[in-house]
């Protein structure tokens, strides 16, 4: 591994990097992590992307705008990579415009803004969002001429709104909670392991 791309500090146990207990936003990220270095490479994105349900085309995708788009802004200082790799420590400067606010400048989970999001936009249940009151959220929140933002948003919550809305079209709280803290990925994989082992017996 290129010396320049180490991680070293508090955050290591055993040789494997361990997120920070109070930067929610390092949680939500580590999954993707794959061998807990504390790098992400868009190969292990797309390792992530594949583990929790998604197709090879769509995984490869996301791996190559996430990446490109975290790799230098998580990195300062640095020399840029032509590996791409995103580095979890420094997770929240990767921060978008035009997002919910759940997640402040230093990756903490703000519970009054998770709230917000609910209390403001979840007019038919008061505990999920249909399709339009996640587009209406979306439009609210968006930042004068902040193009990027817009799409980063989008794109964020359609995927997970397509990836887990339930049999009624609403994408629930907990369900929004638990991306949040990246605990969702962890239970997508583990549900997609069980399918597939359920299926070749």
């Amino acid at each position: 591994m290129d010396p320049s791309n180490s991680i070293t500090g508090v955050q290591q146990e055993k040789g494997k990097f361990k997120p920070n207990d109070h930067n929610v936003l390092q949680k939500h990220v580590f999954f993707f992590d794959r061998n807990q270095d504390g790098l992400v490479y868009p190969w292990e994105t797309f390792q992530g992307f594949r583990a929790i349900g998604f197709g090879v085309l769509f995984s490869a995708a996301s791996a190559l705008f996430i990446n490109m788009g975290l790799s230098k802004k998580t990195r300062p200082g640095k020399y840029p990579s032509l590996l791409f790799p995103i580095e979890v420590q420094n997770i929240q400067l990767g921060k978008h415009g035009s997002d919910s606010g759940v997640y402040d400048k230093d990756g903490r989970f703000v519970d009054e803004k998770f709230e917000a999001i609910f209390g403001k936009h979840a007019r038919t249940h008061p505990d999920a969002l249909t399709s339009g009151e996640l587009m209406g959220m979306l439009r609210t929140n968006r930042e004068p001429k902040d193009y990027l933002g817009w799409v980063a948003s989008w794109t964020e919550w359609k995927t997970l709104y397509i990836l887990c809305k339930d049999s009624n079209g609403l994408l629930q709280k907990e369900t929004v909670r638990a991306v949040y803290d990246g605990s969702l990925f962890e239970q997508l994989e583990k549900q997609k392991a069980s399918a597939k082992k359920k299926a070749s017996v």
